[in-house]
C-alpha cells in the first residue's frame, strides 16, 4: 500500500526554506563593510601611518599578520610605487610597479615579531624602521 501525503509536509519545508533565505538576505543588508574593503586589502587594525611627500605607508596589525601598503597622496596618474614588510629575522616581501593608487598589500606573520616597512611612490619614499614590537 502506498500513503498518499496531503502536502502539508512539503509546504512547511518550503516556508521554512524561504525564511530562511529571507534572513540571510536581510542579515547581508545590515552586515557591515568588511575590514579589508576600507583598507584596499589588508586585515586588522590600522597600527601606523608613516607620511612622505607624495604618499604615506600605511601599516594594518591583527592578531597573527601585519599589512602595508604605499598610498599614493594624489591618486590618478600611473607612477612607479613600491611598499615592503619584513618580520624580524624573515625574509622580506615585497610589491613593486606602476599603480594609481596604492602599491600592496603584503602581508607576514607576525606574531610577537617587530617589522620593518619600506615604501616610496613616484619621488617620495620612506621607511618605518623597526615597529609594532
Amino acid at each position: 500500500m502506498v500513503k498518499r501525503r496531503n502536502g502539508r509536509g512539503r509546504r512547511a519545508a518550503l516556508l521554512g526554506a524561504l525564511t530562511v533565505a529571507l534572513w540571510l538576505c536581510v542579515g547581508g543588508l545590515f552586515a557591515g563593510a568588511p575590514v579589508q574593503a576600507a583598507s584596499g586589502g589588508c586585515a586588522g587594525r590600522l597600527a601606523r601611518t608613516v607620511p612622505f611627500e607624495t604618499g604615506e605607508l600605511r601599516v594594518y596589525k591583527s592578531r597573527t599578520r601585519a599589512c602595508a601598503m604605499a598610498v599614493a597622496r594624489n591618486p590618478g596618474e600611473r607612477r612607479r610605487m613600491a611598499v615592503s614588510i619584513q618580520p624580524r629575522g624573515g625574509a622580506p616581501v615585497r610589491d613593486a610597479g606602476r599603480f594609481t593608487r596604492y602599491a600592496g598589500p603584503v602581508t607576514v606573520g607576525a606574531i610577537s615579531r617587530c617589522v620593518y616597512v619600506k615604501g616610496s611612490v613616484g619621488a617620495g619614499s620612506a621607511d618605518s624602521g623597526w615597529i609594532l614590537c
